[in-house]
């Protein structure tokens, strides 16, 4: 292991301070020599420390490192050696791991650790696309420049096909997945766990299996119980539904890549990122025409469409003035959309009365039909709702549960007027389903505008700088 005590010299680079050190390496801040005194960090392995695994692990975090360029993956620079110690120069994050964030937190809010994990996603799709594993994810191995986070310390890492599989223990125990723990082939879905389990730690400030001890944890690993959500843990549907899936202790039934990336929590295609901006502006012009037009229901909806983009852009701006200045044109945006919002809502009350007859007609019709009329009277019941003001989750659940059992109605009625009703009656419950997810995405929005205030990096950076 390289000597705990001065630092090595390194021809180009002066090293200073240890950020921290592990079984066989040590990490250093280090300034490059000359005008530019670009900051890095520079990894230096000891070669008397590595066995011939080591050595290969080492290797294939180099070969790796050198091919890979992504934002949210820790840049290799170079790398050096001599008689004593390998060195691997990389780039510089001022922000400390996600392990230092998390406990400096206790906990991260919901929409957090959504950025957070949309970052990680992002990272895990250009890998996967590669047929690359981390293998070995967890927060400690997760950087953090400014509001951006890094994947780092490819140790473990392994090219494996979806198809290979290995049986070598990697990685480290709390975010192992069951079927490594307990020495079984494994395959490239157990960096999904890990993802659960990092997930779990930032949403309820532990890991799900934390232990007094390697016996205690291997314990609840190997039990059969599903993993449970702590009591009193609050998290909406969509976040709730992917933890439990990527927790899936069975490899078999655990959510897959290319639905752990297409998952609406995951949420990629609304990641702040370069475009953002551009998507935000081209929605907001066609909902400032269709306003222009008098068509103000369908401007609400490209305001509201806007907003998903333009929280992002916030989010991904780092100039301080760019960023203040971007934020007041949004709420200008969702102003006039609160206004629109106020005038489709004095048009809906038509839309109620109209729909209320048109249902009573329709439930006259399927009396011999039980499971219609529970159905029909969800729908009333989120409608009722709606128009008393509650325009929350628990509406629009409701008409989502309506319109599920329709929908199968629908598919095995017969052509006919009942047929006709039932079809309209649909249209108008999607309508309503659709105009109040806007509604809650732009509230959502508004919360987000005012959160993107916060500097994440700030408040770690005085007590958390290890690489």
């Amino acid at each position: 292991m390289a000597s705990s005590f001065a630092p090595p010299k390194l021809a180009d680079f002066i090293l200073t301070e240890k950020l921290g050190s592990g079984t066989y390496a040590t990490v250093y801040k280090a300034y490059r020599k000359g005008d530019s005194r670009e900051v890095v960090a520079v990894k230096v392995v000891g070669k008397k420390s590595l066995n011939k695994a080591s050595m290969e692990n080492l290797l294939t975090e180099i070969e790796i490192l050198k091919t890979v360029r992504h934002p949210h993956i820790v840049q290799l620079k170079d790398f050096q050696w001599d008689s004593e110690n390998i060195y691997l120069i990389l780039e510089w994050c001022s922000g400390g791991d996600l392990s230092c964030f998390i406990r400096s937190r206790r906990l991260l809010p919901e929409r957090v650790a959504q950025r957070f994990l949309q970052q990680i996603a992002c990272a895990l799709q250009f890998l996967h696309e590669r047929n690359i594993s981390h293998l070995d994810l967890k927060p400690s191995n997760i950087l953090l420049s400014g509001s951006v986070l890094k994947l780092a310390d490819f140790g473990f890492a392994q090219y494996m096909s979806p198809w290979d599989e290995q049986s070598v223990l990697r990685g480290s125990p709390l975010y192992m997945a069951p079927e490594m723990v307990c020495r079984r082939q494994y395959d490239a879905r157990v960096d999904l766990w890990s993802v659960g389990v990092i997930m779990y730690e930032a949403l309820f400030g532990r890991p799900p299996f934390a232990s007094r001890s390697y016996a205690e944890l291997e314990e609840k690993i190997r039990s059969d119980r599903p993993i449970e959500l702590p009591a009193g843990g609050r998290v909406s549907r969509n976040c709730r539904d992917l933890l439990l899936r990527l927790l899936d202790r069975d490899p078999d039934t655990r959510i897959t890549f290319a639905e752990f990336f297409t998952h609406p929590f995951v949420d990629l295609e609304h990641m702040p990122s370069a475009e953002s901006l551009g998507k935000a502006k081209e929605l907001v012009l066609r909902a400032v025409q269709k306003d222009q037009e008098g068509d103000r229901s369908a401007a609400l909806s490209l305001y509201c469409n806007a907003l998903e983009h333009f929280v992002p852009a916030i989010h991904y701006e780092m100039d301080r003035i760019r960023k203040d200045a971007l934020r007041q044109k949004v709420n200008q945006y969702v102003s006039r959309a609160e206004e629109l919002k106020a005038l489709v809502a004095s048009d809906n009350r038509i839309i109620f009365e109209e729909a209320r007859s048109s249902r009573d007609i329709l439930r006259e019709m399927c009396r011999d039909q039980p499971r219609w009329l529970a159905a029909l009277d969800v729908a009333s019941a989120a409608a009722a709702k709606e128009e008393s003001g509650m325009e929350d989750q628990d509406t629009l659940d409701l008409y989502q549960q309506s319109l599920g059992e329709l929908l199968l109605a629908l598919a095995a009625e017969a052509q006919g007027r009942r047929r006709e009703l039932l079809h309209s009656e649909i249209k108008r419950l999607m309508t309503r389903a659709e105009y109040l997810k806007e509604h809650l995405k732009m509230r959502e929005a508004q919360t987000d505008v005012s959160m993107d205030r916060e500097p994440f990096s700030e408040s770690v950076r005085s007590t958390c700088c290890v690489q």
